[in-house]
């Protein structure tokens, strides 16, 4: 980066005239050159703020300068309660809306997006951006009608086809919302939000390939998409290039050194670098699964007996393994004769009571819900809910994916331990996959319930 493009605050605040063009180029320019000048640009205007505050909100055009910068840092409130001071032009309701677009307060930005389409801002690009909100918003409906009035008579451009693309893919029609991707990118090749959601459908069906050539499409754009970069980074890992998944995540982490996700990615990857695989410890552990899933219906039981565990959600191996001889004998009706009924058969196997709680890892999957018997049974009616529904990153659902967790059922059976005791599954998937359990009121195993 030469010194033409890097300014600093006293400079940038030295006059009322707002940013354009140019200007606004070279802010941005500092502000994406690397995290070093990033924090220091921060640091400038935290004390320019601190001693001139009273004054810049008293210049309309100052306060216009410092909501850019604000918005252009990615510190929205302030942005807008900057922008609030700097007058009603066009260009500052457009960006005022951007901001609160970013707060998620939809409602707000398409009012100040309707006042700058009135005061001349580009109607198609607002246009655009009000659908984009509509659709964000939860309002298709609004967000199609709207697209549809804004094409009449009018060149389409990139942008029409790519916000066409997010309705259809909101709306489940995936098929539609390629073919409309394709269409930005064809009149717009530099597209990234259309590269972007390009790559996206063809990783979540598989084509990874595919993904991989539009994710580097937006990584080469500047500036880089950082969605990309991440996803493009986990596609990389998957395939073992190490290295490259690791140069993804570092130019992420060059801008936005506190990103954390990417911190989480970076530590994920130098873990899987220094991960040794035994392929004959992994196929024992297959074997020993197999037999954990062993139902209890399968053994030769008193009803007594049956009736008890049944009773206790005890319905595989693996649910013995995870009690105790006095937990058992504490319950309701379960005397000696049960308890040496269910040791003989464990025996056979060479397995004993209690051995999970002893081993938590020795098993990867949980194979029944430890519930009462009408929780498990909407439990049960989990078991064929795809993991879909979560609406998880690449990552957490590839990781998912590869110890054949397909369900939410069968993902609330496995407990923290089990799952990052798998092979490439890190701290960051568990996190997201818990996030997402949270906002569905389930949650993962306990191993202490």
């Amino acid at each position: 980066m030469t010194e033409e493009t890097v300014v600093d605050v006293p400079t940038l605040l030295a006059n009322s005239e707002p940013l354009t063009g140019d200007s606004f180029k070279m802010l941005l320019n500092t502000i994406r050159g690397g995290a070093r000048e990033r924090e220091k640009f921060g640091k400038e205007l935290d004390e320019a703020l601190g001693r001139n505050e009273k004054k810049l909100a008293g210049d309309p055009g100052k306060a216009m300068k410092v909501g850019q910068v604000c918005h252009a840092m990615g510190r929205h409130e302030s942005a807008v309660a900057w922008f609030d001071k700097a007058g009603a032009s066009a260009t500052q309701l457009y960006l005022k809306g951007l901001s609160l677009r970013q707060l998620k307060r939809f409602d707000e930005a398409i009012e100040c997006f309707e006042q700058a389409d009135k005061k001349g801002h580009d109607s198609f690009a607002i246009a655009m951006i009000i659908v984009d909100c509509l659709r964000n918003g939860g309002n298709l409906a609004e967000a199609r009608k709207k697209l549809k009035s804004a094409s009449s008579g009018r060149a389409i451009r990139a942008e029409y086809h790519y916000q066409l693309g997010r309705l259809h893919d909101a709306e489940g029609s995936h098929e539609e919302a390629m073919d409309e991707y394709e269409q930005a990118v064809k009149l717009d090749e530099k597209h990234s939000e259309a590269l972007f959601y390009m790559a996206f459908s063809c990783d979540l069906y598989g084509d990874e390939k595919e993904a991989v050539q539009f994710y580097q499409r937006c990584v080469d754009a500047d500036p880089a998409h950082i969605s990309a970069l991440l996803n493009l980074s986990v596609l990389y890992e998957e395939a073992h290039q190490f290295g490259i998944a690791r140069v993804c995540v570092l130019r992420v982490l060059s801008v936005y050194p506190n990103h954390p996700r990417a911190r989480l990615f970076l530590k994920d990857i130098d873990s899987s670098t220094t991960m040794y695989y035994d392929e004959e410890q992994e196929k024992r552990i297959d074997q020993r699964n197999q037999v954990l899933e062993i139902p209890i219906s399968d053994f030769e039981l008193s009803v007594r007996s049956r009736n008890c565990l049944r009773k206790m959600n005890i319905r595989t191996l693996h649910d013995l393994l995870r009690v105790t001889e006095t937990e058992l004998l504490a319950y309701k009706n379960f005397g000696e004769t049960s308890l040496h009924e269910i040791k003989h058969i464990l025996n056979q196997k060479n397995l004993r009571l209690g051995q999970l709680l002893e081993d938590p890892g020795s098993s990867l999957r949980r194979t029944s819900l430890d519930e009462d018997d009408e929780a498990a049974d909407e439990a049960d009616s989990l078991q064929n809910t795809p993991i879909t529904e979560l609406n998880l990153s690449i990552r957490a659902r590839k990781a998912l994916q590869k110890l054949n967790l397909d369900t939410l059922g069968s993902v609330i059976r496995c407990t923290e331990a089990e799952l990052l005791g798998c092979k490439n599954f890190g701290q960051m998937s568990l996190t997201e996959i818990k996030e997402k359990l949270t906002e569905k009121g389930l949650a993962l195993r306990s191993l202490d319930n």
